[in-house]
């Protein structure tokens, strides 16, 4: 599939430099871009690469400065690193809705209801009563369980398993071998040290527009539902306890694990490998640090917190810098002591 540079502009709403018939059929590295492929400068280490790459079209930054000749076409735009990301989305759209049908075999219940221009892959099992709504992707190895709801345009992709009851809307993309609405931890303590089960009869709601990467686990609610809201962004590895809800627009990096309960604010940032204890609430624009715990509510919109115990971003530095000069301040204590020492001795 070749896109000339005038198509690409379009796409992008760009300005071309150059020659606007240059034809492009895939993307490349601009450090390693050969010719008839499509790159892209955002990064102001890269712009050496921008005077030797081979890249037949390269989209840039309008600021962008020119320092020496090129032979590529430029495509300028107001943010390069979107305007890629845009351009990538569409190109996956285009691969992705050429797929539709039904492949065989798959297990699709005769009560469910399966949409327009929907693909099912091989191997898929679609439960009693849900639904599929239109050019919604299942891939092959799914399992979509009984009352389950997923949205248009939604991809479930290889190995991902939907338990009963759960809603996907619109625009979601689940990766392969993640987990929506398995059972949430909860278990009473018993008079003889065992423990008790506590049934999990609530779901999963994921709003619009979200992202979840692969293997992670979001488990249903004890009672109502786990919420996980529109434009949000899941990475790979996570644990969503049952009953957490995660704000609009936030993003989590991989191997965090959020306990029961806590509400996650709008357009929170957290960390790789960041646990949240249960019962907590994160304000808007909170940013956690990587590998920090979290063991009280932030209570302040846009805090930033490092640490385990997580605490003030700024404080936590301040506290690293006099970590670092502990040995010194022993050594001049020492010395102090023995001055000290010394002048009481001649007093006496």
């Amino acid at each position: 599939m070749q896109f000339s540079a005038a198509q690409i502009a379009m796409m992008i709403n760009g300005k071309i430099e150059g020659n606007a018939d240059a034809q492009v059929a895939s993307f490349g590295k601009i450090e390693e871009a050969i010719s008839g492929q499509l790159a892209f400068l955002a990064n102001p280490k890269y712009e050496e690469y921008l005077y030797t790459t081979n890249a037949s079209i390269i989209i840039i930054n309008e600021s962008q400065e020119l320092k020496h000749s090129i032979q590529a076409t430029l495509i300028r735009v107001p943010d390069a690193y979107t305007a890629f990301a845009t351009l990538l989305d569409k190109y996956q759209q285009i691969q992705t809705q050429q797929l539709s049908g039904i492949q065989q075999p798959a297990y699709i219940d005769a009560t469910s209801k399966i949409g327009e221009g929907v693909f099912i892959g091989a191997f898929s099992y679609i439960g009693e009563n849900a639904i599929i709504g239109n050019a919604a992707k299942i891939f092959p190895n799914a399992y979509i369980g009984n009352n389950v709801i997923v949205g248009e345009n939604s991809i479930v992709h290889p190995g991902v398993k939907i338990y009963h009851n759960c809603i996907i809307g619109k625009n979601v993309v689940i990766h392969g071998g993640t987990i929506i609405g398995g059972d949430g931890f909860g278990f009473a303590p018993q008079a003889d040290g065992t423990f008790k089960k506590v049934p999990q009869i609530g779901n999963v709601i994921i709003e619009d527009d979200v992202e979840i990467g692969s293997n992670t686990t979001i488990d249903r609610g004890t009672m109502g539902s786990t919420l996980i809201k529109a434009g949000a962004k899941l990475d790979n590895l996570l644990q969503i306890a049952h009953n957490v809800e995660i704000g609009n627009n936030s993003v989590i990096a991989a191997q965090a694990g959020i306990s029961g309960s806590t509400k996650v604010g709008n357009n929170v940032m957290i960390g790789g490998q960041v646990g949240i204890v249960g019962h907590l609430t994160i304000a808007d624009g909170s940013k956690i640090n990587a590998q920090s715990g979290v063991s009280k509510s932030i209570k302040t919109p846009n805090t930033a917190v490092t640490g385990s115990p997580a605490f003030d971003y700024t404080a936590a530095l301040r506290s690293q810098a006099i970590a670092r000069k502990l040995p010194d301040l022993e050594k001049r204590i020492k010395e102090l002591e023995e001055i000290v020492k010394e002048m009481k001795d001649r007093v006496a």
